[in-house]
Formats: structure tokens, sequence, C-alpha cells
């Protein structure tokens, strides 16, 4: 039997360092001038339109290329709060990027992303005066659980209308997917924390961490006590495999190993396996193989269970785990893990086949040698709390309106916890943005605010 071989400190000092530097690299101010003007500046431009957010992307652009970075950002934060972040983070290749009229004619669209990091990131460095200013208090109370994306963005944009919001998390620091679930090298310099403080500096939100839905804080005490109520919980349970030894030493969830390498203090205290494989097929399982190659294992694999075009990670994000040497598997479900009581040594896989859109054994099998194995075979809500357990759901999320309201008088919803969506960041951001708006009219207020994109589902 090969012996498991877990450890830390694979690597030296100054690999870690450069591994886990910053992904992509901001546009000088030169550069960010050239390909600012490359923007046809489109009076019905349908970046736009695939924009979650709706954020005037002709607009923003145009102001860089007048050297105005303080309006770029204005245009870009008023539609997306968490501009900086999904700068970062975003399916860019995939949604406004692949939009852009320049594809038509060329090979390159305009590098949005990267041109909105650059107006967000000059903004960070130098906030200045306040972009936003709060309107006259309401006199309105309004709870908001979970300080992920959604829950922030519900937050700021409820304190901008004038109402006093108090927001709960469950963990020990704020930022939800943004502080725990992405790949360290695409937040480096602790830019998310640095991004919920500029937030947080609008006033009117106060923030208590350590507080958890379910054990000291009740739905129902909340409804009570407040005006209105935002979940924004997320995704806490982790899917099983329903197989012997899933627990053994050595197996886990990859959202663990992640959260884990976001908050290490020191990247070499963190083990790591020299034969990694990691199950699924999307962002998370990208982000758990690249890293896992990053900190030293020396063979790590992606097995996923359908063909690799069908992948929920993007194109870009398959080549990028390739480039950084991972192997893709595909076709393929795990069948057995071999532990022999112990730490696992290696997983047996099925090979498969599709019939009539259902997945078949062949009677084929592989086994694969590994140290570690990790879980990224999706996420689910937990019913923590009575009262959400009462909450009319679909497949397992919750279910809402157009305008984020669940089926409970007084509270609303959005992000990766609610059903209809495709858990990113920025569509996160907008239902928080809708919410807030939507909870201002029920509240009386009908104060005026930006046309939303809203196309993000459809009630059942």
């Amino acid at each position: 039997m090969t012996m498991p071989d877990v450890r830390a400190g694979r690597l030296s000092v100054h690999q870690y360092a450069e591994n886990f530097s910053d992904a992509h690299p901001p546009l000088t101010p030169s550069q960010a001038l050239i390909e600012s003007e490359r923007c046809y500046y489109c009076a019905d431009a349908p970046c736009v339109a695939a924009c979650p957010t709706g954020i005037d992307i002709p607009s923003f652009i145009h102001r860089i290329a007048d050297a105005n970075l303080r309006g770029a950002a204005r245009t870009i934060l008023e539609a997306n709060v968490f501009g900086g972040m999904c700068a970062r983070v975003c399916p860019t290749e995939v949604l406004c990027e692949q939009a852009c009229v320049r594809n038509r004619n060329e090979d390159k669209p305009v590098e949005i992303g990267l041109l909105q990091r650059h107006a967000t990131d000059a903004l960070m460095r130098a906030p200045g005066a306040p972009l936003f200013t709060r309107a006259a208090a309401t006199g309105k109370r309004i709870a908001v659980v979970g300080a992920g994306p959604a829950g922030l963005a519900c937050a700021h944009r409820a304190a901008m209308l004038g109402h006093e919001v108090t927001v709960y998390e469950a963990r020990p620091k704020p930022g939800g997917l943004n502080e725990y679930g992405l790949a360290a090298y695409k937040t480096v310099d602790n830019y998310a924390q640095r991004e919920i403080d500029w937030l947080l500096s609008i006033g009117g939100i106060s923030l208590h961490c350590g507080v958890a839905l379910g054990e000291s804080l009740q739905l129902a005490d909340l409804t009570a006590q407040f005006d209105a109520v935002f979940l924004g919980l997320g995704l806490a349970g982790v899917n099983t495999l329903g197989l012997t030894d899933e627990s053994a030493p050595g197996t886990g969830a990859a959202v663990n190993f992640i959260a884990a390498l976001r908050q290490a203090q020191d990247l070499a205290q963190l083990p790591v396996g020299r034969r990694v494989i990691v199950l699924g097929g999307g962002m998370t399982a990208v982000d758990a193989a690249v890293q896992s190659r990053l900190l030293g294992a020396q063979e790590v694999t992606i097995v996923y269970r359908r063909d690799q075009q069908r992948m929920p990670a993007s194109r870009h994000e398959q080549e990028w785990a390739q480039r950084h040497g991972v192997s893709i598997r595909t076709w393929s479900v795990l069948q057995s893990l071999d532990t022999s009581g112990g730490p696992v040594s290696s997983a047996t896989f099925a090979q498969v086949h599709e019939v009539a859109g259902r997945l078949e054994a062949t009677g084929r099998l592989w086994s694969l040698d590994a140290d570690t194995v990790l879980k990224a075979i999706g996420q689910t809500l937990l019913l923590v709390d009575p009262l959400l357990a009462t909450l009319a759901l679909r497949d397992g999320r919750l279910q809402v309106d157009p305008h984020g309201r669940t089926s409970l008088d007084k509270v609303w919803a959005g992000g990766d916890c609610t059903w209809g969506g495709q858990d990113l960041t920025v569509e996160a951001v907008e239902h928080g943005k809708i919410a807030a708006h939507s909870i201002d009219r029920a509240l009386g207020m009908y104060r005026a605010g930006p046309t939303f994109n809203r196309q993000r589902r459809t009630a059942a």
C-alpha cells in the first residue's frame, strides 16, 4: 500500500510568495489609457446588458480615457458596490467581455474587467471625500443575516436610503465567499476586508460577527424586532457522496480547504498532499486544485462526471488550471476510496457515458493514488432555524419573487441561498441591491432608485 504523503513546508518562502502573488496584475496608467481608447462607447452597449448589475460600462471607460478615475469609480460603484472585487473574480470572459462588439471584428474584446479594477483600485488607494451620502433618516430598522456580497450590498443600499441596518454574521469576519471562498491569488493584500471597510464607512450599518442564525439568533425574533429582514445566508452545507470512509483522514470539502488557506497566517505551515484529487467541475474545484499545486502538490487531478465542455468552470478557468499542471479527467464517478481503516491512499472511479440524458456506468474502472481527496460537488442551504424551514423552497433553496421577497411577510433573501441564479458574486450584489429598494418601497418610502437588470429569475 502506498503511504500517504501530506505535509507542510514543501516550498521555500520565496516560492510561496511568488505562487500566491496577484494572479492578474493591474494595468499601468498608460496601459489603461490605451485600452480605454479601444472602446467604441456604444450607445446601446451589449456589454451593459450582459452585466448582472447593469454597470454603465461605456460611461466608466470614457471617464478613464479622460483621466477621471474618481468619476469612473463612481459610475461602477453606483451599480455595484463590490465593483473592485468583481473586477478581480467575475468571469468577465463569459459576461461583459463576451458581449463586447470588438469580438465581431477581431479576436480580443476590450479588457473591461481590468479597466474596472484600474478605476476602483485608484479610489481605494485615495478615497477622498465620500462618494455616497445617506438620505435623511427614516426611523426604519432592517436586519441583514449574512455579511457576504448579497447581505452587504443590501445593507449599503438600505443605509444610503436612510434606514438603520444591523448585520449579523456567523463567521469571525465579514465578506462571505469574498473572504473565505476565493483563491488567495485572486484577492491579495487583504483586499476583501479593505473593500468592506470602505463600504461600511457610509455609516448607518452596525456589524456583529460570530452570531449565527438558529443559535443565538432566531428569525422569529428578528421579524418581531425589525421592520424588515434580509437573508443572505449563502450555502453552508456540503454535498456528500454517500460512500463509506468518506470522512477518512485525507478527505474533506474543497470549500474548507480554501477557507483555511485564505485565513492562514503562514502558508508554509499549511499541509498539502503530494497527490491530490478534486471531485467536481466548478470554480471551487479549480481554485482548490490550482492552490494545491501552488502549495507544492506534485500531482493534482480534477475528476468530473461529464465532458469538459459542460464543466461549470469557464473555459478560461479550466485553461488556468491546466497551465498550472492540473490534469482534468472526465466521464468518471467516484466508486470507492481505499483507506484500509486509515488515511485515504487511492480512489477508484467508474467510467460513465450518457444515455438519454442520464449517466450510466460502462463497466470499466480506473484508480488513482491519492493522499488527499477534496469534494467540490456542490453545497446546500442549511435550514438551521425553525421559521426558516417554513419558507417556500425550490430545489432546496429559498424561492423569492423578482424583488427578493420570500413567502414570509417582512423577509427578503438573495445570493446563493435563493433559487434561480448563477451563484456569482456580481449576481449576489444585484440581489441585495434589488431587495433593498423593494424593502424601501414596502416600508412606504418609495424613494427613486436605478433601473435594474431583472433577468435574474422568474417567479414560479
